[in-house]
């Protein structure tokens, strides 16, 4: 009874609207103070110990490589490569919009840059170009949101953290999942737009295509850098974001010239925002991990779960059944930090590769970025078009049942998961 008083009073400020780092440091400390013997010195100690994790480390690198990508003008490179592909179809430029999300996925590794570098460019595009707003806006909400499967991914190494797990076995279980993420969000683009006859380009040849290869080369070698460089063995998860940070700001202010040196402090800056909340998120979840560590709340749950005599089927569907209820209130890295933990003994003691539990955690949290309350896809969206977070919920909604159905593949197929990584390890 007394660990239940953690999680309600978790709720209750959740449910008033106190911030979700608060409401984990809050709640944590105050059931330090009053139902243990435990001195407070621990949430210092704790505080202090995130900054020490080199794995987290690489989280600042990927989100100062995502803002000098954004704001040096890779995104709309990437968008005219995706075009001169897939512009000519039925839907050609919502598919073009998915197809950009899935690269800008591939070198940011964040969901919600993803979502800012392509649908600045692209919803504004779509509607000149006669497509319907709502139906634009849910395209790119919901296909930004693969910024968190499709390796790099900040999430994943979250998670991997968390259950200490190999980062780079996590980022190559999401390139297949990611992939099929891409292609039935491709498919179900091309069949409505194809019923309700939305507008296409003229196909322009295979030259064209060659061109905005080339125009966008320099972004998609970041690919091969971050991807290559990992599992080449040159350089750790978070030397590869290093690089990343690295080789944005070169092909920003060097190659492409898109953006001078005046830029880099605002660049910074917003970056060390980020950073900061993400961060400070991920510290007070630490701290609200180590009092459920310390209450044995992992084992006797496993315990538990083992008593029931749950099928491991059952238990991945009781996961996505409490991640999808989870994500409606709390931020992904939180989520995975606190869950990770107790779910990761019992997939184990049921046969479940920890692996495939991280993609299934991930994409949990991938259908999380468009759900409301606090889904920040939609709040990206509504922000980039002016449109209320009630309007932009709708038009998302039918998407996220192609995330959904995408999420039961994946959850019941571990191939999707596990091929490549029994592949290359």
């Amino acid at each position: 009874m007394t660990i239940a008083l953690l999680f309600i009073g978790l709720l209750v400020l959740l449910l008033i609207g106190v911030p979700i780092a608060i409401s984990l440091g809050f709640s944590s400390l105050s059931f330090l103070l009053l139902a243990t013997e435990e001195s407070p010195t621990i949430i210092a100690q704790k505080l202090f110990d995130t900054m020490e994790h080199t794995t987290l480390l690489a989280i600042p690198f990927f989100i100062l490589s995502s803002h000098f990508l954004t704001t040096g003008g890779v995104s709309v490179r990437l968008v005219e490569f995706a075009k001169s592909m897939v512009g000519w179809m039925h839907g050609g430029l919502a598919m073009a919009g998915v197809v950009s999300c899935m690269l800008f996925a591939a070198i940011s590794g964040s969901s919600p840059a993803t979502v800012v570098a392509i649908g600045s460019i692209l919803i504004p595009g779509m509607i000149n170009a006669g497509y319907d707003k709502h139906f634009a806006v849910g395209v790119i909400a919901t296909a930004g949101s693969m910024g968190i499967l499709i390796p790099p991914s900040i999430p994943m190494i979250v998670y991997a953290d968390a259950v200490e797990e190999s980062v780079g076995k996590m980022f190559i279980a999401g390139i297949i999942p990611g992939i099929l993420m891409g292609t039935l969000l491709l498919l179900a683009t091309w069949v409505t737009a194809r019923r309700l006859k939305m507008p296409r380009d003229e196909w322009r040849g295979f030259l064209h295509i060659i061109k905005s290869f080339k125009n966008a080369f320099t972004g998609l070698f970041l690919i091969f850098i971050v991807v290559g460089g990992i599992y080449g063995g040159i350089f750790t998860p978070t030397e590869a974001a290093a690089v990343a940070a690295v080789y944005s700001a070169f092909i920003a202010l060097v190659v492409h010239k898109d953006m001078g040196f005046k830029d880099v402090p605002k660049v910074m800056l917003d970056s060390a925002k980020m950073t900061s909340v993400i961060m400070f998120i991920i510290a007070c979840a630490m701290i609200f991990a180590h009092v459920l560590t310390e209450q044995q709340v992992p084992q006797t749950l496993s315990k538990a779960v083992i008593e029931q005599e749950l099928s491991p089927a059952s238990f991945l569907l009781m996961i996505n059944v409490i991640l999808w209820f989870a994500g409606d209130f709390m931020e992904p890295s939180s989520i995975l930090l606190i869950l990770a933990p107790l779910f990761h003994p019992i997939a184990m003691d049921l046969g479940i590769d920890p692996i495939h539990l991280g993609v299934i955690m991930t994409t949990n949290m991938e259908v999380g970025m468009i759900t409301p309350p606090v889904g920040l896809n939609l709040y990206v969206a509504a922000g980039l078009t002016g449109m209320s977070l009630g309007q932009v919920t709708k038009a998302a909604l039918p998407w996220m049942g192609v995330l959904i159905f995408a999420l039961i593949l994946i959850t019941y197929i571990p191939w999707f998961s596990l091929y490549l990584v029994g592949l290359m390890y």
